[in-house]
């Protein structure tokens, strides 16, 4: 007769000390090195000694690839920093999650603009080769509920949930590579027409010489003076438009 070993006598032991439980992530690593982010945050500047253990480019690279896992508060990174993957891929250590507080803060200290402007400008960089050669811009906001404090939180239209705090971001998308040109952040009180006209101007900025073909804008964007900028750059455009009672209602 064979005999079974208790369940309470069934040895335990931990023999893999350089698990990770993210390792489904590793072919995204491998894309962020074959593009080479690591070494184009590397011309960002942040005012910081260049034998610093933790220099700016190894704290961004470590926030996007944490926000790519899912983190949405600082906090959630203390779960990988102990994390071999992470860690390798990083070339050593990773950051305490408290020091992330202290260098976005210590960042938005030392001319943020400029710093938003170069991580713009690298974007665009990055993804240009993946661009056709022509264009469809896509215009559209979305609203984001947020809970806490986070910067820009206000309440505004939200029909996901109404009256909580929200945020109300502008995007720019190339409507056939499905590619993300350029976002906004902006407080969840305003309407989606809220400072379009510069944003578009911007995102013009930063495509440069790249040629667009038509935009496609969505309903709440709109004015003589934003259709004015789209025909100023020869673009053509189709977009959503509320019509009043008098026209007969709807939407066209």
């Amino acid at each position: 007769m064979k005999s079974t070993t208790p369940f309470h006598q069934i040895k335990t032991e931990f023999s893999l000390p350089h698990a990770t439980t993210v390792g489904g992530s590793k072919i995204f690593l491998d894309y962020l090195g074959k593009i080479k982010l690591g070494s184009a945050l590397q011309q960002i500047s942040g005012t910081k000694a260049k034998n610093a253990l933790f220099p700016v480019y190894r704290i961004l690279l470590y926030l996007i690839v944490g926000w790519i896992l899912g983190a949405e508060r600082l906090f959630h990174f203390r779960k990988w920093q102990q994390d071999s993957l992470i860690q390798r891929f990083l070339g050593g250590r990773c950051p305490h999650h408290s020091l992330l507080y202290k260098e976005l803060n210590r960042l938005g200290k030392t001319n943020p603009n400029n710093l938003k402007r170069n991580l713009q400008k690298l974007q665009i960089e990055r993804i240009r080769p993946c661009l056709p050669p022509s264009l469809i811009l896509d215009l559209d906001s979305t609203v984001e509920t947020v809970y806490g404090h986070q910067e820009k939180a206000a309440k505004g239209v939200n029909s996901h949930k109404p009256g909580h705090q929200s945020l109300h971001p502008l995007l720019a998308f190339e409507g056939q590579s499905r590619m993300c040109l350029y976002a906004q952040l902006r407080a969840g009180n305003v309407h989606s027409s809220t400072n379009a006209g510069p944003f578009l101007e911007q995102a013009f900025e930063l495509l440069g010489e790249q040629k667009v073909k038509y935009a496609r804008i969505d309903k709440g964007f709109g004015g003589e003076e934003f259709y004015a900028l789209l025909e100023k750059q020869k673009i053509g455009y189709a977009g959503k438009n509320e019509m009043d009672k008098t026209s007969g209602g709807g939407s066209g």
